[in-house]
């Protein structure tokens, strides 16, 4: 038996081995008819006074897990209770993480709430679901894994666009991807190439900071702006987001790489260019004291990512690869954002795009 204790946690030694225990005999770990070891070789064993054990012993008895013989110890009951399968039962644990982190909470956070509700803590949810992230450039790569995995309890595994036909050809690689997410420019050769797999397909939205928006809409009236990242497709995602809010006050003049000749006329031309951190030292160097650098890494919106969420979830214990429930009800889109389905994938998507 793999019994630990955890003489930090909040829960009772008591409480702790009884539930290992429960665990391990409806789990096939010891047999039923088989008997357990004695109170003190599981004292002397684990390091605990026999007084909890014994008392551990009785929580099992009264609720139908063991059984004592008398002369000859503690047995397994023939027919301990029935209660939902661990694998049930660990994947309802990981539903609840995952809905939980969508809306900004963490394991630690969803365990305290129960805590603080019946009195119990839920069961470790162990291993992490993995996501596959493709991106045309390291640091769209970066971008995106960190955002995701800020937000949910994923293992992001990162692919640049270019090797992920390579990757996709190995024997079973696909398999173990609960989800493919990537950029709205590369869906459609995404989902091409992992076309019959089994992975559904996410391009997810990120926008820009509802700080950056605070500060561009303080500029007087006419203000030229610019966004300059470390790839074009960037640059435009985050000009996109930025023309999305419907500033009034700012006049959006172009788009560029943070390198070559290109970011030198951008900046020429405008009076505040929004970049990212990666571009930030290249954009600087040229922007000098004429024109205001504003830094924005954006962000992944908060739907989308609940979308996201809602696929993990629902695929969960079944391996079923169909959209989120809240886009096969076909919602009515909310003013800033709308969802489409096409050719399997589930998108996030802005009006007009």
């Amino acid at each position: 038996m793999n019994l630990r204790i955890d003489g930090h946690s909040p829960i009772p030694i008591r409480r702790q081995l009884t539930e290992q225990l429960r665990h391990v005999i409806e789990g096939g770990g010891v047999p039923r008819d088989q008997a357990l070891p004695s109170i003190r070789e599981l004292a002397g064993f684990l390091g605990v006074n026999p007084n909890t054990i014994a008392r551990v012993i009785d929580d099992l008895k009264r609720s139908g897990y063991v059984e004592a013989r008398r002369g000859k110890g503690v047995f397994v009951a023939p027919a301990p209770p029935a209660r939902p399968s661990p694998h049930l039962r660990e994947g309802f644990l990981q539903d609840t993480v995952i809905r939980a982190a969508a809306l900004g909470m963490t394991a630690d956070d969803v365990s305290v709430g129960v805590l603080s509700l019946a009195g119990i803590r839920p069961t470790a949810v162990r291993g992490a679901v993995e996501v596959l992230l493709v991106e045309c450039s390291p640091p769209e790569l970066d971008f995106f894994a960190r955002q995701l995995e800020a937000h949910l309890p994923v293992r992001v595994d990162k692919v640049l666009l270019a090797e992920l036909p390579a990757i996709t050809r190995r024997p079973k690689q696909a398999g173990r991807w609960r989800a493919a997410v990537t950029s709205f420019c590369h869906l459609p050769q995404v989902e091409q190439l992992l076309k019959g797999k089994g992975v559904p397909v996410i391009a997810l939205l990120a926008e820009a900071h509802l700080e950056t928006l605070h500060r561009l809409a303080q500029f007087p009236s006419g203000t030229r702006v610019g966004v300059a990242s470390t790839t074009v497709e960037t640059a435009h995602n985050l000009e996109h987001s930025i023309a999305n809010a419907g500033l009034p006050n700012i006049a959006l003049v172009g788009v560029c790489p943070a390198e070559g000749a290109a970011l030198g006329r951008l900046v020429r031309r405008v009076d505040v260019i929004v970049c990212s951190t990666a571009a930030a030292e290249r954009v600087r160097a040229l922007a000098g004291s004429t024109v205001q650098v504003m830094i924005d890494d954006r962000a992944l919106d908060q739907r989308a990512i609940e979308m996201l969420a809602a696929l993990l979830v629902q695929q969960n214990g079944d391996g079923t690869t169909a959209a989120p429930p809240l886009v096969q009800r076909r919602l009515r889109p909310r003013p800033s954002m709308g969802l489409k389905s096409r050719g399997g994938a589930t998108r996030a998507t802005v009006p007009g795009t």
